[in-house]
């Protein structure tokens, strides 16, 4: 290895996506020296095949079907959608969110005449962003591979793992992503497929079903293995979403398992374990493996430096994403939930860390949640399954945002509102759960309002402005303190209203 470049940061960050790009603007704010290392897509599967993505293809999806009503006193005639051209416009949303990351890098990178240091630490931090695979030769050293060989060494001070996560795998079934695809994937369609199975019945893969029924051109069949779809959130959410997905002409196959794929001249024929045991043949275009994901701990060499991933195959970080002594992980490489802004706060907490600017800990408590079907479902804090599990009595109360004037006004009446107190004193907020338009920005108000730990009475002293979705909330608040406009004596079907007690 002699003879070959080395270089030396305060930081090194194994992983350009978005929690590794967080993590390294963090370290320019403290005035340090980062390289950012990236293999792939900067921006990593968050930008390039996750979540920027496959809602861009949601978005477009939703607009489809906006387009394509005929109750709104206007009439879009000879509308198509052409896979391709879709595909055209996700890619660009991926390319202006990649231009965005590349132009920041560029304006932070050493010795560009805008006050920052030119390889030594004068106050002003600054990134280097270096192209490969890292692998750990040493507790200080990181090889740079390119092509499989080893073409430079970085050392230093602290070191950070974000090098996020990939889809998992079945066994015995190939992934070729032409016919067989996983998330990573779907973009290598080269048009709509007739006929779209989806294994899993996840967040991933229930909004999958959506994007595909709702442009018309694709007969979805979705494969669950449980009995219900979303088995983690009580049955009311998977009812309302299941409902949609069926509504939207999706067939959804419960407690079934796949058991074998076959490649056909034209087709694959996909045998299914269903309920009664019996094998069942479905022929279909193209497959979705959408079976969870798995951290991407390939080629880091963590054994050369006594690390190795748990029994779960995540990294086993402490309550400040440190690994050991100096060598910390953010993001999907841990246990906690696989999401965008759960990576980008962790690189930073981790990154703060390494230099005791840490003022407060890390909370994994009201983080909000928003699944993009149609219509789409948010979720903040604890669910009725959760609060019976700890024996925590609570009142709950149910609105339907066709009582909400914005909603008749958006002529989108379909979903409601879903509140969870403490049934206690203090009524503190314990959860909300909501579906329908705008839900995504609605919910994180209840958030903010859970983190500052507050009663519904605190909340109903708000004037809420008119006409907005946020009414919804604040009438589902009124309906559990009995003084809502409108009533459950009125409405029985629609408003709900009820106790639970351990």
């Amino acid at each position: 290895m002699t003879g070959l470049p080395t270089s030396h940061y305060d930081i090194g960050i194994i992983g350009g996506g978005p929690g590794g790009f967080a993590g390294a603007m963090r370290g320019v704010d403290l005035g340090k020296k980062v390289c950012l290392l990236e293999k792939a897509q900067l921006g990593g599967a968050g930008v390039m095949w996750g979540a920027l993505a496959s809602k861009t293809m949601w978005e477009l999806s939703k607009d489809f079907h906006v387009a394509s009503q005929t109750g709104r006193g206007y009439h879009a005639e000879k509308l198509t959608v052409d896979y391709a051209a879709m595909r055209k416009t996700v890619l660009a949303a991926v390319r202006e969110k990649q231009s965005q990351m590349r132009a920041q890098l560029a304006v932070y990178s050493p010795g560009q005449g805008t006050g920052l240091n030119t390889g030594q630490n004068t106050g002003h931090g600054s990134i280097t962003l270096k192209r490969g695979t890292g692998k750990f030769i040493s507790p200080n050293q990181v090889a740079i591979m390119r092509r499989g060989q080893h073409s430079e060494t970085i050392t230093a001070d602290f070191f950070l793992i974000a090098t996020g996560s990939r889809p998992r795998h079945l066994p015995n079934i190939v992934v070729d992503q032409k016919r067989v695809l996983d998330s990573d994937g779907i973009l290598r369609l080269k048009s709509f497929p007739q006929r779209l199975m989806i294994v899993g019945a996840g967040i991933v893969g229930c909004e999958y079903a959506t994007i595909f029924s709702i442009f018309e051109r694709t007969r979805v069949t979705l494969l669950d293995h449980k009995d219900r779809i979303l088995p983690f959130e009580d049955v009311d959410i998977s009812h309302f979403v299941g409902d949609h997905l069926r509504q939207q002409g999706v067939e959804i196959l419960h407690s079934a398992k796949l058991e074998r794929v076959r490649q056909r001249s034209d087709h694959l024929s996909v045998d299914i374990r269903l309920q009664d045991r019996k094998i069942q043949t479905v022929e279909v275009d193209a497959l979705l493996l959408s079976v969870g994901r798995v951290p991407d701990l390939r080629g880091l060499g963590l054994d050369s430096i006594g690390l190795a991933p748990n029994e779960k195959g995540f990294l086993p970080v402490d309550a400040n994403c440190r690994l050991k002594d100096h060598i910390y992980a953010a993001g999907d490489v841990t246990a906690h939930p696989a999401l965008v802004n759960l990576a980008e706060a962790e690189s930073r907490h981790a990154v703060k860390h390494m230099y005791g600017k840490n003022r407060w800990p890390l909370s994994y408590e009201n983080m909000s949640t928003v699944m993009f079907f149609y219509p789409p479902v948010a979720a903040v804090g604890l669910n009725e399954k959760q609060c019976r599990e700890q024996k925590i009595a609570y009142r709950v109360a149910s609105y339907p945002i066709s009582l909400v004037n914005r909603a008749i006004a958006m002529r989108s009446t379909d979903g409601f509102v879903k509140i969870i107190i403490s049934d206690d004193r203090k009524q503190k907020i314990l959860g909300m759960r909501a579906a329908g338009p705008q839900a995504s920005s609605t919910i994180m108000s209840v958030a903010l309002l859970m983190d500052q730990d507050k009663a519904i009475g605190d909340v109903l002293k708000s004037l809420y402005p008119h006409p907005t979705m946020s009414e919804g909330i604040q009438e589902c608040l009124r309906v559990l303190r009995n003084k809502s406009i409108y009533k459950p004596l009125a409405f029985p079907d629609e408003i709900k209203v009820r106790a639970w007690k351990p």
